[in-house]
């Protein structure tokens, strides 16, 4: 028997005690099958993921039930006017409708929170009056999804702060603290919503951000024409993220809970940075914050230039502001250093 062939032989062999039990531990596949935990749990993991079968409860406690136990999902999905909306009368009726909770607490908390932040940048920015929102709840995660056909996002950032351009824009709304009405508004909201989904997607017009927890990542992309705003959200029923810790890394006691410190990643603006023009792009409005982290990951050179505006000009000019490269390379690395820069972690 090949490996492969031995592979499927567990994993039917798996489904077909699970299927027969009704439920199982993984205890007791060990016990039937005779093999290691490790790979029972490798097997596992396979087959949640392929939908095959759902796990319940943590740790030792899981059970693994048969795909035929997984509920149907459910869904609300409803065409809202803007004018007048409340956000919180919005997510009430969704929590009444879908039965929100009897999600975990803090999971809630986080889907409220995240829900009315983004439903109120529709009534508030989009300029159009109306937008649909549809949430879908399933045995493993919840997600909403909230479309407008508006003026877009990024679009509406370029206009307010007279941006060059949407890719310009969306650099600065990854930053933090980018509005187009500060009178009422702290440009927080999408920062945060971005740090407590396990999933998170942004696109409009021709620029779609997403940012992922598993991977540690945020990709940008490039599709096809769609006007105004798509956003969509996605957290696991059984995350373990709270919203209060999200807020103390960004807003901690130190600095009086306010939102001052702030992760960026260069990859988004480019792979190679050579010039000072560069420089003062990726810093635009930096001084804001208290700390900033500059995430080199994935970058493969930065120039002296570059390095001398980032490293001894913006810091002599912001002193107040702490500047911390990370997931530089050594040549990386070597280059701020040259510039008077601290270490990359």
């Amino acid at each position: 028997m090949t490996p492969s062939e031995k592979t499927a032989s567990t994993r039917e062999s798996i489904l077909a005690f699970i299927n027969g039990q009704g439920s199982a531990t993984s205890a007791e596949l060990v016990d039937h099958l005779g093999i290691t935990r490790q790979a029972i749990n490798l097997h596992l993991r396979a087959l949640i993921d392929s939908g095959q079968i759902i796990k319940t409860g943590s740790t030792k406690a899981a059970r693994y039930l048969p795909d035929s136990a997984i509920p149907d999902a459910q869904t609300f999905s409803r065409k809202y006017d803007l004018t007048g909306l409340q956000e919180s009368e919005v997510y009430d009726q969704v929590a009444i409708s879908l039965n929100l909770s009897r999600l975990r607490p803090s999971v809630e908390s986080i889907v409220n929170y995240a829900f009315t932040e983004i439903l109120n940048n529709a009534i508030d920015h989009s300029m159009t009056d109306r937008c649909h929102v549809k949430v879908s709840v399933d045995a493993g995660k919840l997600s909403f999804e909230i479309r407008d056909r508006g003026i877009g996002a990024f679009r509406s950032i370029a206009d307010k702060h007279e941006l060059p351009d949407e890719q310009a824009a969306m650099i600065e709304l990854v930053k933090g603290k980018t509005t187009t009405m500060p009178e009422t508004h702290t440009g927080e909201g999408i920062f945060f919503v971005s740090k407590v989904a396990d999933r998170f997607l942004l696109r409009s017009h021709r620029i779609q951000l997403e940012w992922n927890r598993a991977l540690d990542d945020v990709f940008v992309s490039t599709p096809r024409f769609g006007k105004g705003t798509f956003v969509r959200f996605e957290i696991q029923k059984d995350s373990r993220t709270r919203l209060e810790s999200v807020f103390e890394e960004f807003a901690p006691e130190a600095y009086d809970y306010q939102f001052r410190k702030t992760r960026v990643l260069v990859k988004l603006l480019a792979s190679e940075y050579v010039s000072r023009s560069e420089a003062k792009r990726l810093m635009h409005n930096l001084h804001k914050f208290s700390e900033v982290e500059l995430d080199f990951r994935k970058v493969r050179h930065v120039g002296q230039g570059f390095a001398d505006e980032v490293f001894r000009v913006f810091i002599s000019e912001h002193p107040d502001v702490e500047i911390r490269p990370v997931n530089a390379s050594k040549n990386i690395a070597a280059m701020i250093q040259h510039a008077g820069g601290p270490s990359a972690g």
